[in-house]
């Protein structure tokens, strides 16, 4: 059942197993999940949004029956500011906490100038200053490493990060054997609750700037299928079931945007070619699926990704080239 966090119209939902889904407040409503998983009395989140999400942060942990003392770690899926904008300011409020990230991700966190640079490119100041508000430092002392493999211990549950490149190359995965999921970050797609139909949720990769590689995205979700989920937990947004069938869907659809990149590589208005092309194949995978909004409907869902799967498209065809 969805609670109101006080103050707030944004929903922190439990489910099964200790995990709590928390509305970060990113751009909309279920766009943009943090997670926090609680055993015997011990936090940890996985994923915080942006510096502007730090509030519903800490309202989740109050109604989950927490102290900001209680909470023992903050593991970061990737270094995305949507994923990870607000570390620097939630791990000041959280005095016993260690972040965990990769380790071509830690640099970014204990300095995070060139990230924000970075972001600053393809979104604008202006909106880098809306959406994402600052992006503090996390001192080095407070970084834990995560290597592939690594297993970070919550009151005696491990959650084991594995390196999953494809999205991003400082990309991981966090497995939660107490409830047989996978936290996703972006490796296994976006999938807006919107979108649902009668057969359950509808699913596509995001490709976003600067590290899309689609041979090593396919090869991360194989990975991850080996250990049987029952469940994703997805930034973009929430939980879901019915795993088979999505990953199957990922796949192809991979598949499909490599080609359509190659078919637009070109062109002289190759942006536009892709913008177009990808539209079209949601369009086309919208109806398959039964999804209840009509056309119109649908590509304001994902008027942002659209764009953004057409821009990292082309930062992967221009790397490929070179």
């Amino acid at each position: 059942m969805a609670v109101p966090v006080p103050g707030t119209a944004l929903p922190v939902t439990s489910v099964e197993s200790g995990i709590h889904v928390i509305d970060t407040a990113f751009q909309r409503d279920q766009f943009d999940a943090a997670y926090l998983v609680v055993e015997d009395g011990r936090g940890a989140f996985i994923d915080c949004g942006t510096s502007l999400a730090v509030p519903h942060m800490l309202a989740a942990l109050e109604q989950a029956g927490l102290a900001t003392t209680d909470v023992d770690w903050l593991v970061l899926t990737h270094v995305h500011l949507d994923h990870a904008g607000g570390a620097g300011l939630l791990i000041q409020q959280l005095p016993n906490a260690r972040l965990v990230v990769h380790p071509r991700g830690a640099p970014h966190m204990i300095a995070p100038g060139r990230l924000v640079a970075g972001a600053t490119e393809v979104y604008g100041e202006e909106e880098m200053q809306r959406s994402y508000g600052s992006v503090l430092a996390v001192p080095e002392q407070r970084v834990v490493v995560a290597a592939d493999g690594h297993v970070v211990p919550l009151a005696g549950r491990e959650l084991l990060c594995i390196d999953t490149p494809g999205h991003a190359r400082h990309h991981l995965c966090v497995w939660d054997a107490r409830s047989r999921s996978w936290f996703t970050g972006d490796t296994f797609g976006l999938s807006y609750r919107e979108l649902d139909s009668e057969r359950g949720p509808m699913i596509i990769p995001t490709s976003s700037p600067v590290q899309f590689e689609p041979e090593e995205l396919r090869h991360s979700i194989r990975r991850m299928m080996a250990y049987s989920p029952q469940a994703m937990y997805l930034t973009h947004y929430g939980k879901v079931t019915d795993v088979q069938r999505l990953a199957a869907d990922l796949d192809e659809l991979i598949v499909a945007m490599a080609a359509l990149a190659r078919g637009c590589a070109d062109r002289a208005d190759r942006h536009r070619c892709m913008v177009a092309a990808l539209t079209e194949l949601y369009l086309e995978r919208a109806h398959a699926h039964g999804c209840p909004l009509d056309d119109e409907a649908v590509v304001r869902v994902l008027a942002t990704d659209i764009e953004l799967n057409a821009q990292g498209l082309a930062c992967w065809l221009d790397r490929d080239r070179r």
